[in-house]
């Protein structure tokens, strides 16, 4: 639906139109009327033409296009002429005789059609009526046709078109229309309010309302016109004057309303009197008292440096409706701060701030105090102000002296309020103590006593620090020093300076000796051109001349120099992971454009970076240098400064950058006594460790068998080294081990081949077939290791007389032994060995060849068992250890005894036999023991205890460990 604008203007709520404007109300009626003509036509369009819907749609966009330019057109030419009213009425005329010629051609017999005919001729009659009780605002300005087609009696509709010219549009005047309405105002009583509005028209009067009343200017009210801008003025705002204010100028208004408000005041004179401090002696009261005005009830609080005050012993507070007063009794110097006043009403608030100050005597002067100088004639010293004067200037400080070892105590006056005293009546050696008390107008202090001080000792100055040279030239050297850290005990008087040739022996003073050089500089004249020189000072107090400076650097008597050049074939040598080394040559010398280079700098950049950093602090002399502390594999830009007396000179960089590694090498090993095979005992640990040369560094890979190690497999890679550790060995460790180390400039590889045994165990039970005469067959049943250990073979021995081995190495299980004799007894043992050890015998059953001949009787002479018992005796003693921090350590002897004794290792007298972390193991006699990574804690004396029924025996040994 369309609606017309009531607010040409767009001025909202502050823009109203008066009471005497009628504007809207036909405009309405008129937009109601034609939105039920296109409404109806549109319910007569779906119901004649239900099969062409395409047709309906663009005949409805153009009545609705129609429809939407005449309603604009009725908004554009509305007037309260009468002239327009009769155009609007012709209009309506028109429009009537066409709705009859276009109903008259509608079939009868369709209800639609008559149903338009009769809303039609009812708008029509509305028409008339408005036309004779007043004018229109909006008019239709669209001529309506419809055809009906015969043959089988269906209406169908057709496009309106319209008849006759179009009504121009007649332009409006708005009229005076506000640019800027009222605001509400909130006001203080007794102060001056304000209400301002901006019409469109300079020449415009207006008219000035407040609450429907008309106002008047009069000792209250000001009424201002500056052009489109009116004011109303309230000269001295008063509680009456709150309520709504109107505006009004050619029928249109603005409103605004004005609240008058009464917050608490204070007078200008009575409030400086409040701001005055208050100054009150310790233990006396202190009043503040104010008056105000305001809407009561007014709320009041008194606060204290921001706590807020209430009634007690030391606080009274009185208030009324127009004054308050505080009291503070017995008041104490801690009081003294800032007192506040806050008064608040539902209007507003506002606050007065005072001081309180409260006198006292003031605390004592503030030690320790310093001597600033003493001496066989004086004591200077001084100390700090008290840190609370009580609220007055301090005017005097007392001074008393007493000697050490005496009781009394001398006075020796009173002083200006100066913070240092200079006791000139002093005795040389003696030792003195001072009492200080502050003097105020309120009172004097209590006193600060010193420490003792001691006059007349002999304190000479520290030397100041080496003198440096300013600026030289040919007949003047200009040198600069700093005052020595130690004065002794009293002031600097002045300095000595002294110079010396370069190449002499023999100190001149610079300075005549009864003048000393009173400031920390001094131009050397005295010189000649083109000698080389060094300097020296001594510091002069009461006590004598001090000890003397370090000398200078030695300076050249001439102007000064030119800066050189830059250095010649920079070059990189060497590199590595954390350093290069620089070489260059030094820069030409060219009389009058550079000179001769003292010494250079060396600055690096990291790539990642854009600030240069310097390598060295102190020039260098010769022509290369080592850069340190670089990072791996990082890029680095180095450029090299000569610099002589005359400054830097230009700097010289390498084109490209400097990468932080070594030359590139191809891995190769480089210890030549690896072993290509081990044997290791099942338990004790595997290490092998291979060192090896290669740059870049190189990647690392071992492999068992060409499959990568398990995770029993511990592996450490250092820089040169690498290392493969399994703590503790099982016989499936056995295998082939294999390094592998690679970079971008080759690979080397090498391998061990590792076998994990342990003493075999003994063969089966042993048979013995004697088929064939004089040979005997031993068989016996295989070692449960056999199949497991691809090196067992077994020994045979043979009892005749003595034990004697008949075969060894052998890898099958059965053996014929000849040159048996008739008639003798033999025994027969098998054993299992293997890389590690030997087992028990197996013993075979008796064999007996019984001779055919007669009984034949020997007589064997009896003979006397041997004892072949033996004490523990060491054949091969400990050794001394030293192993580094994190490595392994290998102790090892060798004992022999019978029976076999029992072996115990131990550390600084403690047992290690049940210590997991030490590998203990004794085979054949052979004693050792491992320890994996040696830490400090591992230091100390080992023992080793041989022990068995025939005696005891110990060898001992110590380890150290290095970092």
């Amino acid at each position: 639906m369309f609606y017309v604008n009531q607010d040409p203007n767009g001025l909202g709520n502050n823009d109203t139109p008066t009471d005497n404007e009628a504007i809207g109300d036909d405009a309405e009626i008129d937009d109601s009327e034609s939105n039920d003509s296109e409404s109806n036509d549109a319910e007569i369009d779906d119901s004649e033409s239900n099969d062409s819907e395409s047709n309906d749609s663009e005949i409805d966009d153009s009545e609705s296009n129609d429809s939407e330019s005449n309603d604009s057109e009725s908004n554009d030419s509305e007037s309260y002429d009468s002239e327009s009213y009769d155009a609007k009425s012709d209009n309506a005329r028109r429009d009537d005789a066409e709705e009859d010629n276009a109903e008259s051609n509608i079939d009868g017999n369709n209800n639609a059609a008559v149903q338009l005919k009769h809303s039609r001729r009812s708008k029509r009659s509305k028409r008339q009526k408005k036309s004779i009780n007043g004018p229109s605002t909006c008019s239709e300005g669209l001529n309506e046709s419809e055809e009906s087609e015969g043959g089988n009696g269906t209406a169908t509709r057709s496009r309106r078109k319209r008849k006759g010219p179009l009504i121009e549009d007649v332009v409006i005047d708005p009229g005076v229309h506000f640019i800027c309405g009222l605001s509400d105002v909130n006001a203080i009583i007794n102060e001056t309010a304000e209400l301002t509005c901006k019409l469109s028209s300079e020449d415009c009067e207006g008219a000035w309302f407040r609450d429907g009343k008309k106002i008047s200017p009069d000792d209250n009210f000001s009424v201002i016109k500056d052009g489109a801008i009116h004011k109303l003025v309230i000269i001295r705002c008063e509680e009456e004057h709150t309520g709504k204010y109107r505006f009004e100028a050619d029928h249109r208004k603005t409103e605004a309303m004005i609240n008058v408000k009464d917050p608490p005041r204070i007078d200008p004179e009575d409030l400086g009197a409040f701001t005055e401090p208050v100054t009150v002696k310790v233990g006396h009261n202190a009043i503040f008292k104010l008056q105000f005005v305001g809407h009561e009830p007014i709320k009041i609080k008194w606060y204290k440096e921001g706590e807020e005050l209430l009634d007690d012993n030391t606080t009274k507070i009185e208030k009324s409706a127009s004054h308050s007063r505080l009291l503070l009794s017995r008041c104490q110097r801690k009081d003294t701060g800032e007192i506040k006043i806050k008064l608040k009403n539902e209007h507003g608030f506002i606050e007065a701030i005072s001081q309180l100050i409260v006198l006292d005597k003031p605390t004592p002067p503030l030690g320790p105090a310093e001597v600033t100088e003493s001496s066989a004639k004086c004591i200077e010293f001084r100390w700090r102000p008290p840190k609370d004067v009580g609220g007055s200037p301090v005017t005097n400080y007392i001074i008393e002296r007493q000697q050490v070892g005496r009781n009394t105590w001398k006075k020796l006056g009173e002083i200006p309020g100066v913070v240092s005293y200079c006791d000139t009546d002093v005795d040389h050696g003696r030792k003195y103590c001072y009492r200080i008390r502050a003097v105020t107008a309120e009172g004097t202090s209590e006193v600060m006593e010193t420490d003792e001080m001691q006059a007349g000792t002999l304190a000479f100055p520290g030397p100041p620090a080496p003198p440096k040279v300013v600026s030289a030239s040919d007949d003047c050297i200009n040198i600069s020093w700093a005052a020595p850290n130690k004065t002794g005990g009293s002031r600097i008087l002045g300095y000595i300076l002294e110079k010396r040739k370069k190449g002499s022996n023999l100190w001149t003073v610079v300075n005549a000796m009864d003048e000393f050089i009173k400031e920390k500089k001094y131009a050397v004249k005295d010189v000649v051109v083109g000698m080389e020189y060094e300097f020296r000072v001594s510091a002069i107090n009461l006590s004598g001349v001090g000890e003397y400076s370090n000398a200078s650097d030695f300076v050249f008597a001439r102007d000064p120099k030119m800066p050189p050049g830059k250095v010649i074939g920079l070059k990189v040598t060497e590199t590595s992971y954390t350093h290069f080394v620089l070489t260059w040559t030094k820069p030409e010398d060219k009389p009058g454009e550079q000179d001769e280079a003292k010494g250079y700098f060396v600055e690096i950049r990291p790539a990642d970076c854009i600030e240069w950093s310097r390598c060295n602090t102190t020039l260098i002399i010769t022509t290369s240098f080592r850069v340190k502390g670089l990072k791996h594999m990082e890029m680095y830009w180095v450029k090299v400064i000569a610099f002589n007396d005359g400054g830097n000179g230009a700097a010289e960089e390498l084109p490209n950058y400097v990468l932080a590694m070594p030359s590139p090498v191809r891995p190769k090993f480089t210890n030549h006594k690896m072993k290509s095979f081990m044997v290791v005992k099942a338990g004790n640990s595997v290490r092998i460790t291979v060192h090896f040369e290669a740059s870049p560094r190189p990647t690392i890979t071992w492999v068992k068998d060409n499959v990568p190690v398990s995770k029993r497999v511990t592996v450490s890679n250092s820089d040169g080294s690498s290392q493969l550790l399994i703590p503790s060995s099982e016989r499936s460790d056995s295998g082939i081990y294999s390094i592998l180390v690679k970079n971008m400039v080759g690979q080397e590889t090498f391998s061990t081949e590792v076998r994990v045994t342990d003493d075999p165990k003994p063969p089966g039970t042993v048979e013995l077939d004697e088929n064939v005469p004089g040979t005997v067959t031993v068989m016996w049943e295989p070692s449960p290791d056999e199949k497991r250990d691809d090196r067992l073979h077994y020994t045979v021995s043979k009892l005749d007389s003595t034990w004697t081995i008949v075969a060894d190495r052998l890898f099958n299980n059965r053996f014929t032994v000849c040159n048996i004799m008739h008639g003798r007894e033999y025994h027969f043992r098998v054993y299992a060995k293997n890389d590690m050890g030997i087992s028990a015998p197996s013993e075979s059953p008796t064999c007996r060849r019984e001779k055919k001949k007669d009984k034949f009787m020997v007589y064997i002479p009896t003979f006397k068992d041997c004892d072949l018992r033996c004490a523990p005796t060491f054949i091969v003693p400990l050794k001394f250890h030293t192993a580094p921090k994190g490595y392994e350590c290998y102790m090892s002897c060798a004992v022999k005894g019978n029976p076999p004794p029992r072996i115990t290792w131990y550390r600084n007298h403690i047992s290690l036999n049940t210590n997991t972390n030490y590998y203990i193991s004794n085979t054949c006699g052979v004693c050792s023991m491992l320890i994996l990574h040696v830490s400090p804690k591992d230091m100390g004396e080992y023992t080793i205890s041989a022990e068995n029924g025939m005696g005891r025996a110990e060898c001992s040994t110590t380890l150290s460990v290095s970092e």
